[in-house]
């Protein structure tokens, strides 16, 4: 590997050598003799040449597909420029950005402790998973592989590889060929595409976190079956005793490390991310084929080592273990099936269905391709426009993003009766968007438009459904929810005093309201306000009504944005205080009838409490993960931030926080699909009393591990703690709650007294 250094970019690929001086580095440790690193004035890049005395590599086809990849937002190199000029440096090249990060030689992963390494590998099988759940025409790949057949072609290219290259008879080798050549899968159309040398050491991790920044070395892939990427992943798992490993590093070691994932936790991770069954039929098969490969390969480079050709300075080793690796592929081949006994990770003790695992992916993976590349873009334009009408209105790129989002299907997953997803489903997918402050609305998932569209949807007559639900669906049209006043305390709500007094064929209201979410968004077309209907002879609680209200109606005024800790909000619409005078609307606009504003705010309020909670958790997971950056980045007195004992102690409370406080969101979640909102009340006011407390908790210890830059605009932690600080008013302030969950519990304790008498 060489290493060249530049003083200017360069311009085109003429000038590489006329103007370089360049000085050359060996690396111990090399696979790939084809590739060179140069630094330029703004990058640093890697030269990926057509090598002369290898077997022949298509430069063009690892180029086509990494550059497809990097532009779907898979993790591979970005792909600079491809030169076909052979005149040039006298063969085919491209250039690509260096990534600077970890890659791990040893499979063992001795550098890092258990928990990490546990970390890298789940974040290895998890981006197998995504690179498979890409399909090759979108990814403008048509025509990528050779077709249908791709098992059958790997048998009979490996069996001739090995033939061509074998110094002596071994009778396992051929009873595998036979095997593999007679037990092709049925399913061998499959066409994904798949890399063809998937392994942790052809994959740059981050320099300090688990996550995989470029998955390297693509010049196998190609159109086939996913499972022979996975298989090929994981064979070291069943690697033999007697065989030292003669590449990848201490297999052995992998092995005897108790604290690594085990093949059945990644098996069920990568099964979880494409949603797909955890019994994989034919997989015998492929971990079979993966030992006949890596034979092959090891009779290949001692056939070199014969021939005084080999790279390898211990070549002359890989013949004594071409018979063991077979003998082990015939072995795994009389395996039936491999399955993960293991639950799904995300869920654990509560089982997503299998539209909601699936949904759950596509939404990771949108997040990953899509939202997070947008967030500068977005973070940008409402800090342009902040003193100018503009800041209202939504940035092009967040509309562009709910198109992509609307064409996916990914699209009003917060109502079961329109995504087929359970609440469970649904509160697992909403912790994932709440990682991104604006990722709720590109899914239409965002408060208070979904409370709005459920009381629609659950309350709404036909016509009132057809007028506002369908355009709210679509997006067509934003809303906002009137409730709270700014001269009674509203955590009562039956102090209420804006008026609906019926006058004839209309309704007239008549009052203040505050905190009204979205209103400022130009896109607000309608209100769902909620008041006193006269009645004294009817009960406290049925004395109130919900009604639509047209923004452009008359007497309806937009008074002023309210602060929320200084922060304006412009991004979810503001939140507005409102005066309506002598507000007249149809009396057809009345929802489900008067006297019945309780009934629906209860069934309002329960599911989205709910969907607040799960989002505030992944707002949680962002900030813990900004905790743990910080904490390996800083030093102070001498040692890492994280070395400090406290500092640990307060990553560790943190993550014990949230793992309850998810636990108990999805037992909440999962009871009311199971009972319905209302025998679910107990466990909906705990959720809420505990989310934003362990929330909060976990933003100010990442702001204090962050110093001055956590409370700063460098950081999205002040916005985070303003905004979830709100919750422990919203929905009901804390206090409410804790009075609701100490009457159901002196309830249900009572029962129990009065059983034992």
């Amino acid at each position: 590997m060489m290493v060249w250094h530049m003083v200017e970019c360069v311009q085109k690929c003429s000038e590489l050598l006329d103007h370089l001086q360049f000085s050359v580095l060996y690396y111990t440790h090399v696979i790939k003799e084809d590739t060179l690193l140069f630094t330029v004035l703004i990058y640093v890049c890697e030269l990926f040449i057509e090598p002369k005395f290898l077997c022949l590599l298509q430069v063009d086809r690892e180029y086509r597909v990494q550059k497809a990849l990097f532009s779907a937002g898979f993790p591979v190199p970005e792909p600079l420029l491809y030169c076909s000029d052979v005149s040039i440096i006298g063969t085919e090249f491209y250039v690509m950005q260096h990534v600077q990060g970890r890659i791990f030689r040893d499979l063992s992963l001795p550098e890092v402790g258990p928990a990490e390494r546990s970390a890298l590998y789940i974040a290895m099988i998890e981006t197998l998973a995504l690179l498979h759940s890409f399909d090759l025409q979108s990814l403008g790949l048509q025509g990528y592989g050779r077709g249908p057949g791709y098992c059958r072609r790997q048998v009979s290219t490996w069996k001739r590889q090995y033939d061509a290259a074998a110094h002596t008879d071994i009778p396992a080798m051929n009873k595998l060929a036979e095997w593999l050549a007679n037990n092709l899968p049925l399913d061998d159309n499959e066409e994904s595409l798949i890399h063809g040398d998937f392994r942790i050491d052809n994959i740059i991790f981050h320099p300090t976190e688990a996550r995989v920044l470029a998955v390297l070395d693509w010049e196998l892939s190609t159109a086939g079956h996913p499972l022979a990427d996975l298989a090929y992943a994981t064979l070291f798992y069943f690697w033999p005793t007697s065989v030292k490993d003669l590449s990848q590093g201490t297999v052995l070691g992998f092995k005897d490390t108790v604290e690594s994932p085990s093949f059945e936790e990644l098996v069920s991770i990568y099964c979880r991310c494409r949603g797909i069954s955890t019994t994989l039929a034919n997989f015998n098969f492929f971990l079979a084929l993966s030992y006949f490969k890596m034979a092959a390969i090891s009779q290949g480079i001692y056939a070199r080592y014969l021939l005084g050709n080999a790279a390898a300075e211990n070549s002359h080793e890989f013949a004594k273990i071409v018979k063991p690796l077979a003998e082990k592929g015939l072995e795994l081949s009389e395996r039936s099936s491999f399955s993960s006994t293991h639950r799904s990770v995300s869920g654990e003790l509560f089982h997503q269905s299998r539209k909601g695992q699936e949904t759950l992916l596509k939404v990771k993976q949108f997040m990953q391709q899509h939202i997070y590349p947008a967030e500068k873009e977005i973070i940008a334009y409402y800090a342009g426009h902040g003193n100018t009408e503009e800041k209202w209105k939504k940035p092009p790129v967040l509309e562009r993003l709910k198109e992509m989002a609307k064409a996916e299907g990914l699209w009003n997953l917060f109502l079961p009766d329109v995504s087929g997803l359970s609440q469970l489903d649904y509160a697992l997918i909403a912790e994932e968007t709440g990682k991104c402050f604006f990722a709720p609305e590109v899914f239409n998932c965002h408060a208070p438009d979904t409370g709005n569209m459920e009381v629609l949807h659950m309350y709404g007559t036909e016509e009132q459904k057809k007028e506002w639900l369908e355009p709210l669906l679509e997006g067509k049209i934003s809303s906002c929810f009137c409730m709270t006043e700014p001269d009674v305390a509203s955590s009562d709500a039956t102090n209420m005093q804006c008026s609906i007094e019926r006058d004839g064929n209309s309704y007239v209201i008549n009052g203040k309201k505050w905190w009204s979410s979205g209103a400022g968004n130009p896109n607000c077309k309608v209100a769902i306000v909620m008041g006193k209907t006269r009645n004294s002879s009817a009960s406290r609680y049925k004395q109130h009504s919900m009604i639509i209200v047209p923004m452009d109606t008359p007497g309806l005024k937009l008074i002023r944005p309210l602060l929320v800790f200084g922060y304006l909000d412009e991004i979810h619409g503001g939140h507005f205080e409102i005066h309506f005078n002598d507000v007249r609307v149809p009396v057809s606009n009345i929802i489900l009838g008067e006297g019945r504003g309780f009934e629906i705010a209860q069934g309002r309020l329960g599911p989205g409490r709910i969907h607040h909670c799960m989002r505030s958790l992944g707002a949680a997971e962002t900030a813990l993960q900004l905790m743990c950056q910080r904490a390996a980045q800083r030093e102070t007195f001498g040692k890492k931030l994280y070395h400090h004992e406290v500092v640990a102690h307060w990553i560790a409370e943190c993550r014990l926080g949230i793992e309850q406080a998810r636990l108990l969101t999805l037992r909440t979640a999962s009871k009311i699909d199971v009972l319905g909102n209302r025998k679910a009340r107990k466990e909906v006011a705990m959720t809420k009393v505990v989310v934003p407390r362990a929330v909060l908790k976990v933003i100010d210890c990442a702001i204090q591990v962050c110093g001055g830059a956590g409370v700063s605009q460098d950081f999205p932690l002040a916005f985070m703690f303003a905004y979830i600080r709100t919750l422990r008013l919203a929905d009901g302030p804390d206090e409410v709650h804790l009075s609701t969950i100490a009457r159901w519990e002196l309830l249900e304790q009572s029962k129990k007294l009065t059983a034992k008498i």
